[in-house]
């Protein structure tokens, strides 16, 4: 399988900015070797928590919580996934993985499937 790596947490205070990179090796179709591919978090004492998915069909899929203030995107070029955090709320520090799996079962709900492939994830920390 494919290798993720995140990179990109960091500290910044409510209302600020921050950008995530998941870089992709081991496939030359990068992002469009997954038929999901996309982000997770998991805070203290919490499960692990889908954010946002991108589909091999060209759709996107965020959880309440974050719409209007994160966005996923992707650059096959450069084999990396982003995820473009604004308006940042302390209820947002969490580590944050990068999550894809090759099964078109993810479609059906992309928020809560089980994926087999995980990068080692970067903390985000939002002070208020």
């Amino acid at each position: 399988q494919a290798q993720l790596v995140e990179s990109g947490g960091g500290s910044v205070q409510a209302g600020g900015s921050l950008g995530l990179s998941c870089a992709i090796s081991g496939y030359t179709d990068g992002y469009l070797s997954y038929s999901c591919i996309g982000w997770f978090r998991q805070a203290p004492g919490k499960e692990r928590e889908g954010v946002a998915m991108t589909l091999n069909g060209g759709t996107t899929k965020y959880t309440d919580s974050v719409k209007g203030r994160f966005t996923v995107s992707a650059d096959n070029a450069k084999n990396t996934l982003y995820l473009q955090m604004t308006d940042l709320k302390p209820e947002d520090t969490a580590m944050y993985y990068c999550a894809a799996a090759r099964s078109g079962d993810c479609r059906v709900d992309p928020l809560q499937y089980k994926y087999y492939n995980w990068g080692q994830g970067t903390q985000v920390t939002v002070s208020s």
